[in-house]
């Protein structure tokens, strides 16, 4: 996971992401990087638009699921329950977002 974590922190201060930037941040944290997975990472992130998949990431973290059933009062004064839609990306579409981040 750090791997992937000095990459968004590489993103996060508008430096570019390659070897050196991810190498010196992992560095800078006490791990020594390893070439290989740097390599590996950095094929997966290869056309992919960090911010963009981190837009979507917030909009599913964000959206609160609506309450399966709201009760309210008739006319008589006698509890009856609405059911009300549920708004909201699915887990489909959720993790098609992360995925992105991974390969």
């Amino acid at each position: 996971m750090e791997y992937v974590y000095s990459a968004l922190l590489l993103n996060a201060a508008g430096k570019p992401i390659d070897e050196k930037g991810i190498s010196s941040v992992l560095t800078a944290a006490g791990i020594s990087p390893d070439a290989a997975r740097v390599k590996a990472l950095l094929a997966s992130l290869e056309g992919v638009n960090i911010a963009d998949v981190l837009a979507k990431a917030e909009t599913v973290a964000v959206a609160a699921p609506a309450p399966a059933a709201a009760e309210k009062k008739d006319a008589k004064g006698e509890k009856k329950e609405e059911k009300k839609e549920e708004k909201g990306v699915s887990e489909e579409e959720a993790a098609e977002g992360l995925s992105a981040l991974f390969g």
